[in-house]
């Protein structure tokens, strides 16, 4: 993959039959990054990692309103960085406030920001008039 700026933009129904497509995504871009200089195929299973939870969460959390409702993943990939955001229409949440998981007791749920946040550079959240935009960084140099 040639180091100009790309721009990929998905749009797909609340359901998660659909996870595997955007984790493959992020694993395909991860592989094509001719300029990355560090490890790809780490950075393949990090990105299908962290858009697949960052898709399940904005699913899980959406506020469903039926097959029409969706969930919105852009990819920019630039000469040094990698911007994600995912959109979502739900309730939102403090991002802040999300306890590091108690490893010695695993639960379900509760490890998706903690992976996003451990393995990219810079994870935000925030509300924009009725849409949540989770912006996840990743520095490519």
């Amino acid at each position: 993959m040639q180091s100009a700026d790309i721009q990929v933009d998905v749009i797909i129904p609340t359901q998660t039959k659909y996870l595997d497509l955007i984790g493959s995504i992020g694993e395909r871009i991860g592989r094509e990054l001719d300029h990355y200089s560090g490890d790809r195929d780490a950075l393949a299973y990090q990105l299908n990692l962290v858009l697949t939870e960052a898709t399940t969460n904005a699913i899980k959390h959406s506020n469903y309103k039926g097959p029409k409702d969706c969930v919105r993943i852009t990819i920019h990939i630039q000469e040094d960085e990698l911007d994600i955001k995912v959109f979502d229409h739900g309730q939102g949440f403090d991002i802040e406030s999300v306890p590091i998981p108690d490893f010695d007791n695993p639960k379900e749920n509760g490890m998706g920001i903690y992976f996003i946040k451990t393995l990219m550079d810079s994870v935000t959240y925030t509300r924009m008039e009725e849409v949540n935009v989770l912006e996840i960084k990743k520095s490519l140099r």
